[in-house]
């Protein structure tokens, strides 16, 4: 059955050409010299097949490429790949079962070897290994096969008709990588191999010349980049660590770093910061939401090592609709954005927040609900029996330890959150984690946000192109980080619901726009205001900082930030 859909041909008209930047700055590779790149999250690793985090995905751009990108309105555009597939190309299946990818003629990797379809099936094949434990298994969702019909034409069959095709080898997330350098690094021994680890070999304007790990990493122009005239800059010193402030005062104010990400600052903050007149801020909404995740299964240290936080030991409290809801009704969120973010913030009861196709009309979490949340806990059985201002069921207390990366606006944020949740009789205790750390997906650390040896932990990520498909995916029954995908996994509360599922293989199989929206909405409402696994807070406007004297930044939710870095410039140079 034939199913072209509104979505394909809207992308059609949008996918026809590269996107192009005139900015008028055409002159040799090198010109402008050294640019200077700070994010206040360390990266851990460059190849984001291990890591789902976004510094790492980030940093990861500026050297290994996808097929295709979003751009800042979210439209796709062609990278390593000739053209964007479309049915009205004859690029997607008209039954919608396969997507057939082109390769630009003459690409070549940084260490001059030419790229091929061999890589783009090798990097399938990498991510969808068993063992792997791949970080976006979710992008390869219902593939069935991808196979090389010539050395520059890649065929990626699904096991059903495929309404938004664009999961593999689309965004920062799914960067095509070498087979020659990864080729003993399968499975298991995935996170064994360093050097390609932290020094992959890409296609990207830049290439690693120096990876300190959580701290700095150093790179120069790639000499086989495809464009003669870019990069403009010869150099990178792409600088971890620190804090927000730091990074934002080190742009804005004293001048030491071109562009700086992430300004997860105060509004008065970055004002104050822009003042100084050497740096702008730059920010824009997509689907960025702030939000405490819920430890479905149960986290105590006494717990052997490897059952901790699996889905063999449900949580003793939070498995428990009402305590759930409870913790979502005493939050005040406008507070939260008034606090933390200003006009770069609104609050919000949705995982998903856009587009507005995708985005439920759930408000009822907006109003705090002190006295609501009271009752609801009294009404299932929590009680607070000894006076000490902590609930108790069947002689469990209603304690939690919530954690989240070290930052200002997250501190702030945590303090607000514990004084209303003791105002209900919960007992609070706050931990906060280095970012590095945090985000970094060490499998031996006891400290990253996969492994979740906390009850709740808050933090923000988001979902690359404008289909909310496989970030939906990824709490799907099975996913979650465990010892055995060396904590590795998507569904970081190890929600498991076979009626969620069902609804994960609908959109799959779904062609028509609102429909795929209405399903989509259904799923965050089941996430959020059915079961309140997830807890939004706030969608966050993504705010970034460069200096006045960098030109062709444009900011960018929908994808890596980074992802036009090879059209930057030093200005009035």
């Amino acid at each position: 059955m034939t199913m072209k859909t509104a979505l394909l041909g809207a992308i059609a008209t949008l996918a026809a050409a590269p996107m192009a930047f005139a900015d008028g700055h055409i002159g040799e590779r090198g010109r402008d010299g050294q640019l200077s790149i700070i994010y206040w999250q360390a990266p851990s690793i460059l190849n984001p097949y291990l890591s789902g985090g976004t510094k790492d995905i980030e940093a990861a751009s500026m050297i290994i490429e996808p097929l295709g990108r979003y751009d800042q309105d979210g439209n796709l555009v062609p990278y390593l790949a000739s053209e964007i597939p479309t049915v009205e190309n004859g690029g997607v299946a008209a039954d919608l079962t396969s997507i057939t990818w082109h390769l630009q003629p003459g690409l070549v990797w940084s260490d001059g070897t030419p790229v091929t379809s061999a890589d783009v099936v090798f990097t399938a094949n990498y991510c969808m290994a068993p063992d792997g434990g791949c970080a976006q298994l979710s992008k390869f969702d219902g593939v069935a096969s991808v196979e090389a019909l010539d050395d520059l034409t890649v065929k990626v069959t699904f096991d059903a008709p495929k309404p938004n095709p664009y999961g593999p080898f689309m965004g920062g997330q799914s960067p095509i990588i070498q087979a020659a350098q990864f080729a003993e690094c399968m499975g298991a021994k995935a996170p064994e191999c360093t050097d390609a680890n932290f020094g992959p070999i890409g296609t990207g304007p830049f290439r690693v010349t120096e990876f300190r790990t959580n701290d700095v990493i150093q790179m120069e122009a790639n000499p086989n980049y495809r464009d003669p005239n870019k990069p403009a800059f010869a150099t990178v010193t792409f600088k971890g660590g620190g804090d927000a402030t730091a990074a934002g005062r080190a742009v804005m104010e004293t001048g030491e770093f071109d562009y700086a990400w992430n300004m997860q600052l105060a509004p008065d903050v970055i004002a104050s910061m822009a003042a100084a007149g050497l740096g702008t801020p730059v920010s824009a909404f997509g689907t960025l939401v702030e939000r405490i995740e819920v430890n479905l299964t149960d986290p105590s240290p006494n717990l052997p090592e490897g059952e901790r936080s699996t889905i063999a030991h449900p949580h003793p409290a939070l498995s428990e609709l009402a305590v759930r809801t409870a913790l979502s009704m005493a939050i005040d969120r406008s507070l939260l954005v008034e606090v933390g973010y200003g006009q770069a913030g609104r609050p919000t009861c949705n995982l998903v927040p856009g587009p507005a196709i995708y985005a439920s009309d759930n408000t009822g979490c907006l109003q705090q609900d002190l006295e609501g949340a009271k009752a609801l806990l009294e009404g299932a059985g929590w009680v607070d029996s000894n006076g000490d201002g902590v609930r108790e069921k069947n002689g469990v207390e209603l304690r939690l330890l919530y954690q989240t990366s070290t930052n200002a606006v997250r501190q702030d944020f945590q303090a607000l959150i514990k004084d209303w949740w003791e105002q209900i009789g919960v007992g609070v205790e706050l931990r906060n984690i280095d970012a590095s750390v945090f985000f970094g997906g060490d499998p031996g650390s006891p400290d990253t946000f996969q492994k979740f040896y906390a009850d709740v932990e808050m933090y923000a990520n988001n979902f690359d192109g404008t289909d909310p498909q496989a970030y939906l995916a990824a709490y799907r029954c099975g996913g979650e980080p465990k010892p055995d995908s060396q904590w590795q996994g998507e569904n970081i509360n190890r929600f498991c619901d076979p009626a969620y599922d069902a609804l994960i293989d609908e959109l799959g199989q779904t062609a028509d726009l609102n429909e795929r929206g209405r399903i989509a909405r259904l799923m965050n409402d089941m996430l959020t205001k059915d079961s309140m696994t997830i807890i939004p807070l706030v969608d966050r406007g993504r705010v970034s900082a460069h200096a006045n004297s960098l030109g062709g930044v444009v900011l960018n939710t929908w994808d890596s930030e980074l992802w036009n870095v090879a059209d930057w410039y030093r200005i009035g140079e």
